[in-house]
């Protein structure tokens, strides 16, 4: 048995565009480690308020990093290292800040391709239908924001398109 002041906490982190499975993969490895402790911290909960994020044609702009108020999801996550063995960290922007990376023990990037993405954007309503010229630019700005996370760290890279292999993901996460 470890000892409470023995304990260490992963921190798991989970990026990739929207619509390619990071809440559903973060609620699986949470699901996987419930008998430890673990807490899901999805970034979509740390948006600055509506009217603070810049505006295109007249759309709020969730695709920028402006949208995210990283200094309060930092702050979250250092809040919950001690009452939690794991940490999951999800969202657009979990790889964009240097001080978030450096936390993080293990890093896993959701890929999908863009066919993939448009098809599951049509039919993602939670926020209501998008227009076409705004799907085209949530893909444009992943790439814009998002895409050095191999470079910036490390991360298992999966396909988001295929059913995930979870024994790979466990064993990536054990490793």
């Amino acid at each position: 048995m470890i000892d409470q002041d023995q304990k260490r906490t992963m921190i798991i982190a989970i990026g990739g565009i929207s619509n390619a499975g990071k809440s559903r993969l973060a609620a699986r490895i949470a699901d996987f480690y419930k008998n430890q402790s673990a807490i899901v911290l999805c970034q979509d909960n740390y948006a600055n308020p509506t009217p603070e994020i810049p505006r295109i044609n007249s759309h709020t702009n969730w695709e920028i990093p402006e949208s995210i108020d990283f200094k309060r999801y930092y702050k979250k996550i250092l809040e919950c290292i001690p009452h939690y063995n794991i940490i999951i960290a999800e969202g657009l922007f979990v790889f964009y800040e240097q001080r978030l990376i450096d936390l993080y023990d293990k890093s896993i990037y959701l890929i999908i391709d863009k066919e993939t993405f448009l098809e599951r954007k049509k039919d993602d309503l939670r926020w209501g239908k998008e227009a076409e010229w705004y799907m085209e630019h949530i893909w444009d700005s992943h790439f814009k924001y998002c895409n050095e996370v191999v470079s910036r760290k490390k991360a298992y890279q999966l396909s988001g398109k295929e059913p995930i292999d979870f024994d790979a993901v466990v064993q990536f996460l054990e490793a």
